[in-house]
């Protein structure tokens, strides 16, 4: 949701809901992790009402723990936290989970797959970063697929592999080849006039390619 037009948020969201969108990915950026600011669980609260299609906040922030009751209440669905801001991660996972939510780890594209590996059985979801996070539009980074094999051999039929950054018609093929399941979709999606021929377009690339 970070490339929405938050001037006309009720009409995206229609349009999503249309399209078959089946998550909605919303970037929480605060400034200190990221250098950026995105929007915070107050706004998050206001886009809940709009839709029940799963909310997957992906926290590019400091503290995760800090704020992580904030995005609960706001109604999250699944909670995804980067790896680099917890050092040790299974508190906030056991937190996640008490809830009745999901819980989901990134990794940034400097980050290697071993800085996750001692967890990975307990997380629902792995999000791979192929950009830097913190900036929409950026251009796909390919040595993204390599993390994304590696990850598709150690994980269950259960988890998740999900990837963000740079996700479109050129990269979709290549991400699923890998083993992505999940796939975040910002310009190639808000970027287009038809919403729902923007989705339908990457579903057929994913599917031409598992073909």
């Amino acid at each position: 949701m970070l490339k929405c037009d938050f001037g006309n948020l009720a009409r995206d969201m229609a349009l999503l809901e249309q399209a078959g969108t089946p998550l909605i990915h919303l970037d929480v950026m605060d400034g200190h992790f990221v250098p950026n600011l995105s929007y915070g669980p107050m706004v998050i609260e206001r886009m809940r009402e709009l839709t029940e299609l799963p909310f997957e906040a992906h926290l590019m922030i400091s503290e995760p723990e800090r704020y992580l009751d904030d995005y609960l209440r706001a109604g999250c669905d699944i909670i995804t936290f980067h790896i680099e801001a917890v050092p040790d991660p299974r508190r906030l996972i056991d937190r996640i989970k008490s809830r009745d939510r999901l819980a989901g780890v990134s990794i940034n594209p400097g980050t290697p797959v071993k800085a996750i590996r001692p967890y990975l059985a307990e997380f629902d979801l792995v999000l791979v970063m192929s950009v830097e996070p913190g900036f929409g539009g950026q251009k796909f980074m390919p040595a993204a697929l390599d993390k994304l094999s590696t990850l598709r051999e150690l994980l269950r039929s259960d988890q998740l592999l999900a990837v963000d950054g740079g996700i479109g018609l050129d990269t979709i093929s290549a991400c699923s080849r890998a083993g992505a399941d999940t796939f975040v979709c910002g310009s190639s999606i808000f970027d287009q006039p038809d919403f729902s021929q923007a989705v339908q377009g990457l579903l057929a690339a994913i599917a031409g390619e598992n073909g």
